[in-house]
C-alpha cells in the first residue's frame, strides 16, 4: 500500500503569507540599527560597505550576545525619525530610506488598529453632584466615561494626534512587533484585538516586503558584487565580495581551488562566510602591514 500523502493544511496559503511577514519584520528589526548608523556617514565605495560590518562584531561577540542588545518591547528611546530634525545629515540615501521605511510601518500600524483593536471601553462612573444651593445632600449622577485601565493597556496601538506621538512615540521597533503581533494572530483571547482579515494579511506582508528591501537596498545588501581592493593573502589573487539578502557577506577568490586558503571549497571556489570573513580580515590586514614594512 502507498503511503498516505502528507495533510496540507487548509490554511497553508494564509500561513505562509502570515509567517514571511514576520520574518520581513524581523529583518527589519535586526537592521535597523544599522540603517541609522548609516545616516551619520557620507557613502563609500569599498567593500564590505560601512554599513554592513556590523556582521564582523556580531562573529566576534557572538551572535548569543547580539541577539540581547535588541529591544523587542514597548521603550521609549531614541525619537522616531519623522517627529525630529535631520540638519545636514551625511548619507541622504539611507535617510530617506529610514524615513519611507518608519512611515510606512507606522502607516500600516494604524491601517490595522482600525480594522482590528477593539475601541476604548466607556464605563459607567458615578459622581456627587451638590445641588446649587448646597442645602441638600449631594446626589450621584452617572456619567460614561472611558475605562482608563482599557485605555492604557500596553497591547494596544495609539494613533498620531496633535498633542501627541501616540505609539509611534516607542519608535519602529515595537511597531514592527505590534505588526507582527496582529499578522500572526497572537493576543486574541483576551478581545481586544480580532484576527486579521486576509485582505489586511496580504497588504501588511507586501508592505513588510518592500520595508526590507529598501533597508537591504540602503545598506548594500541586495546581492551586488565588488571587486576588493586587496588581493587574497593567501595566493594573491583576485577576491571579490557580495551581499545577499538576509545581510550576510561572503568572499571568493578566483583562483579557485589552486588557492590554499583554509576555508572550504564552495562550488570549486574558496568561499568565506560568517565567522571566516574575521579570518580573512585578519590576514588582509596582517599582508597590508608586512607589505609596509618592506
Amino acid at each position: 500500500m502507498n503511503a498516505a500523502a502528507p495533510a496540507i493544511r487548509p490554511d497553508a496559503a494564509e500561513y505562509l503569507t502570515a509567517h514571511q511577514a514576520a520574518a520581513d519584520l524581523t529583518a527589519i528589526r535586526e537592521q535597523w540599527g544599522d540603517l541609522l548608523a548609516a545616516i551619520d556617514r557620507a557613502p563609500a565605495a569599498e567593500w564590505p560597505p560601512r554599513e554592513t560590518r556590523s556582521f564582523l562584531n556580531r562573529a566576534e561577540l557572538g551572535e548569543h550576545q547580539a541577539d540581547e542588545d535588541e529591544p523587542t518591547g514597548r521603550s521609549v528611546g531614541r525619537p522616531p525619525l519623522t517627529i525630529r530634525e535631520h540638519p545636514a545629515p551625511l548619507n541622504l540615501p539611507a535617510l530617506d530610506a529610514a524615513l519611507d521605511v518608519e512611515r510606512a510601518l507606522f502607516d500600516l500600524a494604524d491601517t490595522l488598529a482600525a480594522a482590528v483593536q477593539r475601541p476604548v471601553r466607556r464605563v459607567p462612573l458615578h459622581l456627587a453632584m451638590q445641588s446649587p444651593s448646597g442645602r441638600t445632600a449631594p446626589t450621584l449622577r452617572p456619567r460614561i466615561m472611558a475605562d482608563l485601565a482599557d485605555r492604557n493597556d500596553p497591547s494596544r496601538w495609539h494613533y498620531q494626534a496633535p498633542t501627541s506621538p501616540g505609539s509611534r512615540a516607542y519608535g519602529l521597533h515595537w511597531a514592527a512587533v505590534w505588526i507582527e503581533g496582529r499578522v500572526l494572530g497572537e493576543d486574541l483571547t483576551r478581545g481586544l484585538f480580532r484576527p486579521l482579515p486576509l485582505g489586511l494579511l496580504d497588504e501588511a506582508a507586501a508592505v513588510a516586503r518592500r520595508a526590507r528591501a529598501d533597508v537591504e537596498r540602503a545598506l548594500n545588501r541586495d546581492g551586488r558584487t565588488t571587486a576588493v581592493d586587496s588581493p587574497c593573502p593567501y595566493c594573491g589573487g583576485e577576491l571579490t565580495g557580495a551581499t545577499q539578502v538576509g545581510g550576510e557577506p561572503f568572499v571568493w577568490c578566483a583562483r579557485g581551488e589552486a588557492c590554499p586558503a583554509p576555508v572550504i571549497l564552495d562550488r570549486r571556489r574558496r568561499m568565506w562566510r560568517g565567522a571566516d570573513l574575521v579570518g580573512l580580515w585578519v590576514a588582509m590586514d596582517a599582508a597590508r602591514k608586512r607589505a609596509e614594512e618592506q
